[in-house]
């Protein structure tokens, strides 16, 4: 008899991505890392809350409209004047992003709305006070069996000086059961040392997973009980690299939930991110769309 899927609570931030491609007209999409992992997490069937901060201004209703479609349930105050974060994303030739953001989190404290099965957190809202104080507490007071996922989605304009920011990356990365991270946010954070390095020190703060992508050479997995995996890329034409990543942390969790084993799962992720970055926008897939592209590439 199969389990039923368990409930995911996503906490972070709602940005609109201002994307600015060479000659081309701005685009405006849907955004922000935990955003798009709830994005992600319902396009693929699961049960999905995204607590955040949202505005009631054009940007708000748009990504409201967006994370709705999906079926994710949004919890967020607009509060009296809030505006929704924005985020200018500008594209070079090879689709890759460069980000300056608008943005203040401010999240104050509260109860958990419901008993999620599986606490997601990360980027902004996970390490930017004021509202990061209400994210770790949230966590800290989550139910025992509840598993924590985080991705710290470093975006070094916001992360201030490097040795604050490593700081509060452990302090999150200490709080969970599974980390995924680029190797760009690794070497931002660790100048100069090995992403496997690196997973190995993350994985002595207590994780039982910690997954490093490494672009087009693919991605690994560690565990504390000295497992290691690893994936290929699937090689596509990239049309630009937004929310990748973030398709990747939504297929990743979606299949270790479902069961698979971390080869499995790690292909799975690798698979949904290469759909990502073949289209425009944080676009993930869904289901049948994902399911179809792991039978292409076996």
């Amino acid at each position: 008899m199969t389990s039923p899927a368990p409930s995911f609570l996503v906490i972070g931030e709602c940005v609109a991505d201002i994307v600015r491609t060479p000659g081309g007209p701005d685009r405006v999409h849907p955004g922000g890392s935990p955003a798009n992992v709830a994005y992600g997490l319902a396009r693929l069937g699961l049960p999905t809350t995204l607590l955040t901060e949202l505005g009631a201004d054009p940007h708000g209703r748009l990504i409201r409209a967006h994370l709705e479609s999906a079926g994710v349930a949004v919890l967020a105050d607009p509060g009296e004047g809030a505006r929704t974060a924005s985020a200018l994303v500008e594209l070079d030739e090879q689709g890759r992003a460069r980000y300056s953001f608008d943005i203040d989190w401010t999240l104050a404290a509260a109860e958990l709305p419901f008993v999620p099965g599986h606490l997601h957190i990360g980027s902004i809202a996970a390490v930017t006070d004021p509202g990061a104080a209400a994210v770790l507490a949230l966590v800290r007071r989550r139910p025992g069996r509840a598993g924590v996922s985080y991705d710290p989605n470093v975006r070094p304009a916001l992360m201030g000086d490097r040795e604050s920011a490593v700081r509060r990356v452990e302090r999150c990365v200490a709080l969970s059961d599974l980390v995924k991270a680029s190797d760009e946010d690794l070497d931002w954070l660790y100048p100069g040392q090995d992403p496997e390095s690196v997973a190995r020190r993350w994985l002595d703060l207590g994780p039982a997973t910690v997954a490093v992508t490494l672009g087009a050479q693919g991605a690994f997995a560690l565990t504390s009980d000295g497992r290691r995996a690893e994936t290929a890329a699937v090689p596509v034409p990239v049309v630009d690299t937004v929310g990748a990543g973030d398709s990747f942390m939504a297929a990743l969790l979606h299949a270790r939930h479902a069961g698979a084993d971390l080869d499995r799962s790690l292909a799975t992720a690798a698979a949904a991110a290469a759909l990502t970055v073949s289209r425009a926008g944080a676009n993930p897939p869904d289901t049948a769309e994902l399911n179809a592209a792991l039978l292409a590439v076996g």
